[in-house]
């Protein structure tokens, strides 16, 4: 891949604070959930959310330089059992609260539930990313309410079903149309085209295959216009291709977010911030440093 010029204008607005896209930023995730797939139950104590880790996690995200911290509180792992309503909202509403008032950083509500967008708006959030893509009843007015940047995901089937026997007749095609399809609701919606961004879903309904087609190709998903999110962070695919526990996929996450930050994706979603932030200092180099 080689690194495309950086889009103009990729500047979002997340509630009083900006976010500039025309260069690679990073996303931190915090999963306050019992069973994410690599960094499930480390912010609970007995179920409930432990405040002074989440703190100490945020503090270590933002000095190393994210840009947004994503709070999660519905796993989306493969197979991943349900979560109620309730129990998400007083997951994540909960770590929000904690954050907007400690942190001088974008807040992302990782989330396809109507009332947490609500919520979260009113709290202090900066960004809805909806890993349905605001397919879920209710889910595209209250985006539209909450008038906050919506990161708008792929994803065939549901968490639960989703890695039984993925099918395309072409990935980066037909990723590109449901994009476009969601794009198009959510601004009859009443959400500003400017203020939406696509994510490809690796590892959402995709196999190996479809996966690294996609990261080669995401030049064309970041053609369609708003900026691209991408999350591949410890993902299998790596473990594909080179047998590694979850905590131990750090080389192979960060030449992922490399490759994706060369193909144009202006927004890597990641465990290991400190490490992405060095790498993508590389890739803004390259793109900005000239004899």
């Amino acid at each position: 891949l080689m690194a495309i010029e950086s889009p103009t204008g990729a500047v979002i607005h997340c509630a009083g604070r900006v976010l500039d896209l025309r260069q690679p930023k990073v996303m931190g995730v915090l999963n306050v959930t019992p069973d994410s797939f690599s960094d499930g139950g480390e912010l609970l104590k007995d179920a409930r959310l432990d405040v002074d880790a989440l703190c100490r996690r945020a503090e270590g995200m933002v000095a190393a330089g994210a840009a947004v911290l994503d709070i999660g509180g519905e796993s989306t792992r493969p197979g991943a059992d349900a979560v109620s309503e309730s129990e998400e909202c007083d997951r994540v509403l909960s770590a929000l609260a904690v954050l907007v008032e400690r942190f001088d950083v974008v807040i992302s509500l990782d989330t396809s539930t109507p009332v947490i967008m609500t919520e979260g708006a009113r709290l202090g959030a900066g960004m809805i990313n909806d890993v349905r893509a605001l397919t879920r009843e209710g889910s595209l007015a209250a985006a539209a309410q909450a008038a906050l940047p919506i990161c708008l995901m792929h994803m065939q089937g549901e968490p639960q079903t989703m890695q039984s026997s993925p099918c395309y007749e072409d990935v980066v095609a037909d990723v590109a149309a449901f994009l476009r399809e969601r794009q198009g609701a959510a601004v009859a919606a009443g959400i500003i085209p400017t203020q939406i961004l696509f994510d490809p879903g690796f590892g959402f309904g995709k196999t190996l295959g479809h996966n690294f087609e996609l990261l080669r190709r995401i030049p064309e998903i970041c053609g369609i216009g708003p900026p691209v999110l991408a999350g591949l962070s410890r993902k299998s695919m790596i473990a594909k291709v080179i047998p590694r526990e979850n905590l131990d996929r750090l080389p192979g996450s960060v030449a992922l977010a490399v490759m994706a930050a060369m193909g144009g994706a202006r927004l890597l979603r990641v465990h290991d911030v400190r490490e992405t932030v060095d790498a993508l200092a590389m890739v803004t180099a390259m793109e900005t440093i000239t004899p």
